[in-house]
């Protein structure tokens, strides 16, 4: 086999089980007590356990494996009955291992007697202890893992210093330094879960070329590291009166059989970037350092091979294109098991040759389910990079990816097969997956799970392994990708044809065929002319041609359904130009037409969304990487968990900590995926206007609060662990008012004596202002407005909280104006330090409750109003929302005027809650008609909602016919006459 062959066993990956973590039911028993019932209870009706003058085992009464080894050595009933009384550890294994070796002339061969006697003890106590329902799976398969490890590095150390004495030891020829043999465990043995019976599937790496020193001969760093690897293979493989420790398998290193036995950190990268097939990704999942790692070196060396293999493995984008692939690979294991089998492996429990590991619903499609999880968001959620299956299971649950009843449903199956298939490699040591055919065989099995018979433990495999199946088979089964009219890429072909056939003179009168545009027409499309010349547009272009095989034909079958989608809409020309527009930007990205090629509800949710709004049809065209929100039907529908929300954040952050861009990046990804979730419960009709602000205003503080944690870390002149600063929101978010698209208003405040504190704070500000506003490849965030802070923008960037207690308090000659007060009114602490937010809002709560003369500030907002309506001109017949007179500005203008004049009698109209309450706080309060504030509170509800809508339908002016909203705008000229005498 060359390591192209991804059908053998070493080409899947398994999963990782950390000690005492996994391998017992919920209760605590062993796995063997939830399958069938326990132990001790069905153990009676099986073999009497055998007595070695006073050692009574189990083991050797179900395993001839292990009778076999005990009668062999009389010293071993001893040893395994002392050992199984405590749980298998390393440090037992180191102690026998020294026990074992003896003095000898040849240690090669003294060592390779010492490793096959200690795996004979490991072997049986682990037997021993888990029939006797002592020991956890996790225990039996972190024991094979440690013996393994232990095995490989005393081999390694014993013939680095037989060598040594001829070749000296291999040196760097850059370093200078002497290098190691790197040995990477993949597999079972990576993901810390060796089974009783396991080969070992090894790669070996080194670090540079060069030769070796010290010895009487040289060798090549290459020439070395073979030789060592060959004499390690042989010491672990060898077959001797003793047997053997462990099979080792070297067919996953580059090239496979063809590739050299060791090859250099550089060989390895070419290979991955180059010739790194997709099963090799799966395999990489698993792959781990298993050599000593208690030296500068290794260490140094395991975080390059983690940098080299990384990237290869989890894709930086969201790869659902893995789901064919391994629909793929999963189709040819299936079938090689069923030619290994006679043809009848996956046909059910009760099939003379069934295999539970590569069956169907067996171990393999476990494991399958919880690297898909892997594979697709691992390059951009760094917590589904771990190893073991049930942790990999856990997280996807924890992330929303996995409904936590199918998870329970495959963590169950996976615990009760890794257990059958250890018993089943207890009978005689063999690498087996095969239920037994005997009767004999069967009901020793079955006693060996707690069962009855060989009647109930089928019974409970098929009760556990069907769901697996099912849910394998939803996850991964090829969806219909037939459209329900094939217009594309025919009709273009049609109407090219057409043309071709009509350039002759003597071509008169119309095509007795129907024509393209026709077709186009009777589909359900208006403008059928446009959109055909659009579609010969893509059909003639670059970008389409340069498509690869696989991409186009996932291109043709998604322009056909949404062709198919747009035509439902009342109004397709429009869907079907937000649709192709969206098709052509995601057409290169071979995951994103996967994506929707696999799941047909994402397209449809797609279909909607284009329909619903212009403006979230540009949002999805600019950041395609949401539609893997869309596929997520409880995210939804739900509210957001912020606390949660802030935590995964944080994670992501402080994983990528050091990594400025990919930071950002995260940032951008994390709200813009929030932002969507928004959107589409508001296209839905799931959320009210107030709701929405709401959100996003919740988001926007989350997003503050993030970015100001991750540059301090960033931020090299910082003179303390946690900045004594804050941000404060004016205007929208400061009102959490913020619509999809709007500006920040904040300013930056700070509170700090040392001597160095301004110029800190001001590049933390300036720093700040770069990562929520920089363009990168994940898009932008937020634009920021700093006008609103003391002085305007001839101010400086940030400010000492005492300078702007000064300041707004009107002390000395820099002092605030009153549209400055104004602002205030709808301004609140959002992120950074809380003790300055809260110094802030009593501060905001003292200048809102000063005294004022009622006509000097009603002039004063007066005449600011009318210099806001001279800076937005209406020259249309249309009523603008916000801007004239009647409409939002003028309920805000005189909201603030109420709150600015009658706060310090009533202090309860310092409250941030918005226009709508505060009015009618006021009407309550007997300062204006409280019938009247209801109305007019009602008017700005209507506006805002008016105005959310226009925006969505990508309008960027809101306004609409003065007729629509008369009878509101009356009610707001009216308030304004009532409060400020004017028109």
């Amino acid at each position: 086999m060359t390591a192209s062959d991804p059908t053998s066993s070493a080409a899947g990956t398994t999963a990782e089980i950390q000690p005492g973590q996994y391998g017992a039911g919920a209760t605590g028993q062993p796995l063997c007590d939830m399958a069938c019932g326990a132990f001790a209870t069905t153990a009676a009706t099986g073999p009497e356990p055998v007595d070695f003058e006073g050692h009574v085992l189990y083991s050797a009464s179900y395993s001839h494996y292990a009778r076999r080894v005990l009668l062999a050595r009389p010293e071993l009933p001893g040893i395994v009955s002392a050992a199984a009384a405590q749980p298998l550890t390393r440090a037992w294994m180191s102690e026998r291992l020294k026990a074992l070796q003896e003095p000898s002339a040849d240690m090669e061969e003294s060592v390779k007697r010492a490793l096959r006697r200690l795996r004979a003890e490991v072997m049986c106590v682990a037997i021993e202890r888990d029939l006797r329902g002592h020991a956890t799976l996790a225990e039996v398969t972190g024991a094979m893992t440690d013996l393994a490890e232990l095995c490989i590095q005393h081999g390694l150390a014993m013939l680095g210093d037989d060598l040594a004495a001829t070749y000296g030891r291999p040196v760097g020829e850059q370093s200078g330094e002497v290098q190691e043999l790197v040995v990477v465990g993949m597999g079972k043995l990576g993901g810390r879960e060796l089974n009783v019976s396991s080969d070992i599937d090894l790669i070996f790496l080194y670090d540079e070329d060069g030769e070796t020193a010290g010895g009487t001969r040289s060798l090549s760093n290459h020439e070395y590291f073979i030789r060592l690897g060959r004499r390690l293979i042989n010491l672990l493989a060898d077959v001797t009166g003793d047997g053997y420790v462990f099979r080792v398998d070297m067919r996953l290193r580059p090239n496979g059989d063809a590739g050299p036995l060791a090859c250099s950190f550089g060989m390895l990268e070419e290979y991955l970037v180059v010739q790194g097939r997709e099963w090799e990704r799966y395999a990489w999942i698993k792959g781990r350092v298993v050599s000593a790692l208690d030296t500068p070196h290794a260490e140094r060396t395991a975080a390059l091979l983690a940098r080299l293999t990384t990237p290869f493995v989890f894709r930086r984008y969201l790869d659902y294109g893995v789901i064919a692939a391994i629909r793929s690979l999963h189709a040819q294991i299936r079938s090689e098991a069923a030619k290994r089998s006679g043809g009848l492996a996956g046909h059910g429990v009760n099939q003379r040759s069934f295999n539970i590991k590569l069956g169907r619903g067996g171990i393999r499609e476990i494991e399958f389910m919880a690297q898909v999880f892997q594979l697709i968001r691992g390059g951009q959620d760094p917590a589904l990079r771990v190893r073991p299956t049930l942790e990999v299971l856990a997280v996807a649950v924890d992330r929303g990816l996995l409904p936590a009843a199918q998870a329970a449903q495959l963590c169950d199956a996976y615990r009760f097969l890794r257990q059958l298939e250890h018993r089943l490699q207890y009978r005689d040591d063999a690498q087996t997956h095969h239920l037994p055919t005997t009767p004999e065989e069967q009901l020793a099995v079955a006693q060996m799970m707690g069962c009855a018979d060989w009647a109930a433990l089928t019974a409970r495999l098929a009760a556990l392994q069907e769901p697996v199946a099912q849910q394998f088979e939803a996850t991964f089964s090829d969806p219909d990708a037939s459209p329900c009219e094939a217009l594309w890429p025919g009709l273009v072909l049609e109407d090219q044809q057409a043309r071709t056939t009509q350039d002759g003179p003597d071509q008169s009168g119309p095509d007795t065929e129907v024509s393209p545009c026709q077709r186009l027409q009777d589909a359900g499309f208006t403008d059928c002319t446009g959109l055909l010349d659009r579609l010969r547009a893509i059909a003639t272009s670059l970008r389409y041609r340069a498509l690869s095989e696989s991409s186009r034909v996932r291109f043709d079958q998604l322009v056909n359904r949404a062709l198919d989608l747009a035509a439902r809409q009342k109004d397709a020309d429009s869907t079907i130009t937000r649709f192709i527009d969206f098709l052509e930007a995601i057409s290169r990205r071979a995951s994103y037409l996967s994506l929707l090629s696999e799941y047909p509800q994402a397209m449809d949710r797609v279909a909607h969304t284009l329909h619903a709004s212009r403006w979230a049809a540009a949002y999805l065209t600019r950041h395609p990487q949401l539609l893997d929100e869309l596929l997520d039907s409880d995210a939804l529908a739900g509210a957001p968990d912020w606390p949660a929300f802030r935590r995964r954040l944080a994670e992501r952050l402080l994983a990528a900590d050091g990594q400025i861009e990919q930071q950002m990046d995260i940032l951008r990804r994390e709200h813009h995926a929030e932002t969507f979730r928004i959107l589409l419960q508001d296209l839905q009709g799931l959320l009210t206007v107030e709701q929405i602000a709401d959100r996003l205003s919740d988001l926007a503080d989350a997003m503050l609060e993030a970015t100001l944690e991750t540059v301090w870390r960033q931020l090299a002149t910082r003179h303390c662990d946690t900045p004594r600063f804050a941000v404060i929101a004016y205007g929208r978010l400061g009102g959490k008012e913020l619509g999809y698209a709007s500006d920040l208003d904040i300013i930056f405040l700070y509170e700090d004596e040392h001597e160095r504190a301004p110029d800190v704070y001001a590049a933390y500000a300036r720093r700040l202002i770069t990562w929520l506003t920089s363009h990168t490849a994940a898009g932008s965030l937020f634009d920021v407005d700093m006008r609103l802070r003391p002085n305007g923008a001839a101010g400086l960037l940030v400010t000492s909280f005492d300078a702007f207690r000064r300041y707004q308090l009107r002390e000395g000659d820099n002092t605030a104006w009153v549209w400055e007060h104004q602002a205030l009114t709808r301004a609140r602490f959002c992120a950074g330090d809380a003790a300055i937010g809260a110094r802030f809002e009593a501060l905001r709560d003292e200048i809102l409750r000063q005294p004022r003369d009622a006509a000097a500030l009603r002039d004063e907002i007066v005449q600011m109003r009318g210099k806001v309506a001279e800076g937005h001109p209406n020259p249309t017949p249309l009523f603008d929302l916000k801007h004239d007179r009647g409409g939002m500005v003028d309920i805000e203008f005189t909201v603030q005027y109420l709150v600015l004049l009658h706060s310090g009698t009533h202090p309860q109209l310092t409250r941030n809650a918005g226009n709508i309450a505060l009015l009618r706080e006021a009407g309550e309060l007997g300062l204006i008609d409280a019938p009247l504030a209801v109305q007019v509170g009602d008017a700005y509800r209507q506006f805002r909602a008016l105005q959310h809508q226009l925006r969505l339908d990508g309008q960027g002016q809101a306004r609409v016919p003065a007729e629509q909203v008369a009878e509101q705008t009356a009610h707001v000229r009216a308030l304004w006459q009532a409060v400020f005498g004017a028109g």
